[in-house]
């Protein structure tokens, strides 16, 4: 009898600040994003606190009172890390750590963990190590507290400073070492981009957990791993597609997230070259979450900085089947068609707001996806006679 494993999930607590610029209902948002962030890492939210201010304290980045409530709840519920939704600074980490006796991260340092789980191939790990030893760099002197009381006399150059310098050094020299590499990586799969002729190249663009991996399954045929939590795919994956005999390659991206670390922007940028180098994008969305229209907008600013927000482009609402169930689930008198009825308008809406091609589909459930495959086709159809107009005849225009 094969015994049922439970997985051990850590307590954690959430903390966000209401300020000027966001409101109660943005942080709500962004802590539901941060929520499903720790239990993609391994975590279990048990409580989340929230105050209003300003401005972050610069010393504990919450005011004290509340500093001591967190403590508290801490102590009391053996909660194993504190995650900020906010990037904290060095000092606000240690002093924070200090404060509460327990693990401290913020949004960063929990999307760096989450990356160095799902990141598989050499190329992404290197990537991930890279901006982990970034962020870790300007943090080390946090790690060397145990060694406060060694300090020397007056210069006060004891072993701890000597030890804490020989570590900044060593995280340099690896620093320059994963950038020499990934150069040297860069060159390779340019190389290898260059060797795929001159075939479409179509990329699949959007935020994280939106079905992009799914989709590229449906099209392709192929087993790209796809999972329900964030960042399930974070190795690139290009596959040959052939679409009514037609051939074409399609590319599996790294999902955006709103506040993507500086670091990890920086590192992945040579993944995002696949994105900048394609012909067509399809930007994947996910129809059925609150904030879609937010997410839109998210990867559109990541675009710009990429200088790819002008390339052709299909938007492609995804999962419309959650949709469709999640407004009956909120529906108090369930009116026959209703459900029909409010995607219908929604589709309506989204059409008149956008001047690109729009598709509805759902690719787990391959609803309303021939549609999708045909407007595909049509796309890449006439990339593809302009490089090769003498065999256009091969791939009829279909109407």
């Amino acid at each position: 009898m094969i015994e049922k494993s439970l997985i051990n999930l850590e307590k954690t607590v959430l903390v966000g600040l209401i300020t000027k610029n966001q409101t109660k209902q943005v942080l709500n948002e962004y802590l539901d994003e941060l929520n499903f962030l720790t239990y993609t890492a391994g975590g279990k939210v048990s409580k989340r606190f929230t105050q209003k201010m300003e401005s972050p304290d610069p010393k504990y980045f919450l005011g004290k009172g509340k500093m001591d409530e967190l403590q508290s709840y801490v102590k009391v519920n053996e909660i194993g890390s504190v995650i900020f939704d906010d990037e904290l600074s060095p000092a606000q980490q240690i002093n924070i750590e200090k404060f509460l006796k327990t693990k401290v991260l913020d949004r960063t340092g929990l999307i760096l963990d989450i990356f160095a789980q799902r990141a598989k191939t050499s190329y992404a790990r290197n990537q991930v190590e890279l901006a982990q030893y970034q962020y870790l760099l300007p943090r080390l002197k946090g790690l060397w507290t145990h060694l406060e009381r060694q300090k020397g006399g007056i210069g006060m150059r004891g072993p701890g400073e000597t030890e804490i310098e020989t570590d900044r050094r060593i995280v340099r020299n690896k620093i320059n070492l994963l950038k020499k590499k990934l150069v040297s990586i860069d060159k390779q799969m340019s190389t290898q981009r260059g060797n795929r002729g001159a075939l479409v190249r179509v990329s699949l663009v959007g935020y994280t957990n939106v079905g992009k991996s799914t989709i590229m399954n449906s099209i392709s045929k192929s087993k790209v791993f796809a999972e329900d939590k964030l960042f399930a795919t974070l190795d690139t994956t290009v596959r040959k597609v052939v679409v009514d005999n037609l051939p074409f390659l399609m590319t599996d991206t790294v999902g955006f997230i709103r506040k993507l670390p500086t670091q990890l922007v920086d590192s992945f940028k040579s993944t995002l070259t696949e994105i900048t180098e394609a012909d067509l994008l399809i930007h994947v969305v996910d129809i059925s979450h609150k904030n879609f229209e937010d997410h839109i907008s998210s990867v559109n600013i990541i675009l710009s900085e990429i200088n790819a927000n002008e390339k052709p482009t299909i938007m492609l609402f995804n999962k419309t089947d959650k949709y469709i169930k999640e407004n009956i689930n909120h529906l108090e008198n369930h009116e026959i068609g209703f459900e029909d009825k409010s995607l219908a308008n929604l589709k309506i809406s989204l059409k008149k707001n956008f001047k690109t091609d729009i598709f509805f589909i759902s690719a787990l459930r391959k609803l309303d996806i021939n549609a999708f495959r045909n407007e595909l086709y049509k796309k890449v159809r006439e990339i593809h006679i302009t490089r090769f107009p003498y065999n256009a005849f091969l791939y009829p225009d279909i109407k």
